[in-house]
């Protein structure tokens, strides 16, 4: 059922542009919306189709009619959510290693977009289709938080507030080697690696990125760390600590294991068939990348207000830092 909006020029707003008005009384509408709604004469002042460039008068009337969302061209799907905070603008999810975010080729079902799509009834709609609002993502490997909005106007608002830096995101990170310093941050531009296309890398010429750590502990001869990327470039964690020698254990594309020892197939070791810090425990079994999205702090859409929410470390890499055990 299509909806209408009813706007009355003020002085304030007299001679501006009718599509300027539009844009600025409504931002959950971008200008390429607006501009189709105008094309398909969706948009009336004073009771008749106007264009784009009119030039507003104060008291004009100023009618905007938004059509019915579409129907995507997906299932719902009824997967179960680990579901840490929902409102009607935004849900927040502790996505489970192996579940893919979103649709594409080879995975047109059983993602996180087909199971929202089930979950939340309330969906209103993100530009003019009846879809989750994916701010946002986590590689299939990665487990923990993610957001994403319900509405245009929130999925801007998050949009905006990942543009301007303002969320903070951390992940646990298990890495190869002890790491040196202690703390620190990683500058390295990432780009499309040139030799693999399917690869991100450090190239000159990538796009600006920085990731900043904290070490929390030693588990045999890895690290464990607190990754905060404050840029988000794709597989910018797992890129930036392989560049600096320490690569995420489990992470078979980007080096998860040791340089120059042989590996046992996803697993942690010491020795060609050790275990890191024992000659007597056998290899521990790693299985996936060691990588999580453990904290995240933004300002919720529609009040503004500052909120974090955390995601403990899943049952499977807990278990790879018991095996191991912690250096004192």
């Amino acid at each position: 059922m299509k909806s209408k909006i009813f706007f009355q020029v003020t002085s304030q707003d007299s001679a501006k542009r009718l599509d300027v008005f539009l844009s600025q009384k409504d931002p959950a509408l971008s200008r390429s919306q607006i501009k189709r709604l105008i094309e398909r004469g969706e948009v009336q002042v004073g009771g008749r189709k106007a264009k784009a460039a009119l030039r507003l008068r104060e008291n004009d009337a100023v009618t905007l009619t938004l059509p019915e969302p579409q129907k995507l061209e997906l299932e719902a799907q009824a997967i179960p959510l680990e579901v840490l905070y929902e409102d009607r603008h935004l849900i927040v999810v502790d996505k489970p290693a192996g579940l893919v975010v979103h649709p594409g080729a080879g995975n047109y079902s059983g993602t996180l977009v087909n199971a929202l799509l089930h979950r939340c009834p309330d969906l209103a709609g993100i530009g003019g289709v009846l879809r989750p609002g994916i701010v946002h993502r986590l590689d299939k490997d990665t487990s923990g938080l993610i957001l994403v909005a319900k509405n245009d106007r929130a999925h801007r608002d998050l949009q905006s507030q990942f543009k301007g830096r303002e969320v903070e995101k951390s992940y646990l990170a298990l890495a190869y080697g002890i790491v040196s310093p202690p703390s620190g941050e990683i500058a390295a531009a990432v780009g499309r690696d040139d030799r693999q296309r399917k690869r991100m890398a450090v190239v000159p010429g990538g796009r600006a990125a920085l990731t900043r750590y904290e070490t929390l502990g030693y588990y045999g001869k890895t690290t464990l760390l607190a990754c905060r990327p404050l840029t988000g470039r794709t597989h910018q964690i797992r890129v930036h600590l392989a560049h600096i020698g320490h690569p995420i254990v489990g992470d078979a594309v980007y080096g998860g294991r040791r340089p120059g020892s042989r590996p046992e197939k996803r697993g942690i070791f010491d020795e060609p068939g050790r275990s890191p810090g024992s000659r007597d425990k056998p290899p521990v079994p790693c299985p996936r990348q060691f990588l999580h999205a453990h904290r995240i702090r933004f300002r919720l859409p529609g009040t503004g207000e500052q909120v974090e929410f955390t995601a403990p470390l899943p049952a499977d890499l807990q278990a790879v830092l018991d095996a191991l055990g912690r250096e004192t």
